[in-house]
């Protein structure tokens, strides 16, 4: 039996690129777990892919997930995108290599096992969830603690 689980994720960076941060908040019933953490030099959307990550990597069992995510990038990504680009063998339509690749096939292999349904939401539009994600991303943005996030 699988548990059901909502995700809401965002990701903030100051100066893309610069300093950035993400954010995750999985529920299961009335408990809730957050996720966050802080970078020196990264772009916005790879912190909107590591949130979700990290989210995902986190669960132990396999699940139904809601994930909320105010990111078109990450949810046409993940929908859409990633089939073609998985056929290309990881190049665009322009035949340059996918941006953050390295985290899209991260992201490919948390999937695996999950049921999972996709929702976008316009972020600053009072979504508790998205709003409470966006101010931990951007705290976690403001302080950053991982040097080191790859290549970008």
């Amino acid at each position: 039996m699988y548990k059901n689980i909502n995700i809401f994720t965002d990701g903030s960076c100051i100066s893309n690129p610069g300093p950035g941060g993400y954010a995750a908040i999985l529920q299961y019933y009335q408990y809730e777990k957050i996720f966050s953490q802080g970078f020196f030099y990264t772009t916005n959307n790879r912190m909107e892919l590591m949130a979700a990550i990290i989210a995902l990597e986190s669960l132990k069992e396999n699940c139904n997930i809601i994930i909320t995510t105010d990111s078109k990038y990450l949810k046409e990504g993940i929908t859409k995108w990633i089939i073609n680009w998985q056929h290309s063998k990881w190049l665009c339509s322009n035949k340059k290599p996918v941006k953050n690749i390295d985290l899209w096939k991260r992201l490919n292999i948390t999937l695996t096992n999950h049921n999972i349904h996709w929702i976008w939401v316009k972020g600053h539009t009072g979504h508790i969830y998205n709003e409470k994600c966006d101010k931990l991303a951007r705290y976690a943005a403001t302080n950053p603690t991982y040097n080191d996030i790859g290549y970008i």
